[in-house]
């Protein structure tokens, strides 16, 4: 069985995890009100809880990379969180009044991931079964 490479997919996959880590960093110790970034507005508690669900998924793309293969569905479940979100902060920018732009440029980094995880994949030869469906390794 000829394999297509994953190598490059795995570095997106762990260069996003990176990006990840960033936002968690940012949420944690930036984002909140009263703190440096306060717009939107957000409780400091619920910026560190997002952090640390930031922090957990880069934990998982971090790891996941060093097998890609074996892991694609962390690839499939992070291409379906990171679509929604973009679509999400979009609709809420061009419909909610008043609703802050500050935040514009992750979903353009977030929704460049979500395009390049799926092409890659693609290319990596891993269809939307390996993508969206978990695996079971025989016993």
């Amino acid at each position: 069985m000829d394999k297509k490479s994953l190598a490059p997919l795995a570095a997106v996959f762990a260069i996003s995890g990176a990006w990840d880590t960033i936002g968690a960093i940012m949420y944690i110790f930036l984002i909140g009100s009263g703190r440096k970034i306060d717009s939107p507005a957000i409780d400091p508690f619920y910026a560190v809880f997002i952090g640390s669900f930031l922090i957990c998924f880069a934990y998982l793309q971090f790891l996941s990379a060093m097998n890609i293969r074996r892991y694609a569905f962390n690839v499939g479940c992070l291409i379906i969180g990171r679509a929604f979100y973009v679509i999400q902060l979009y609709a809420y920018m061009g419909l909610v009044r008043d609703f802050p732009r500050t935040l514009w440029y992750t979903g353009i980094v977030d929704g460049a991931f979500t395009l390049l995880y799926a092409f890659l994949a693609m290319r990596g030869g891993l269809g939307a079964r390996d993508l969206f469906l978990p695996r079971r390794d025989a016993d």
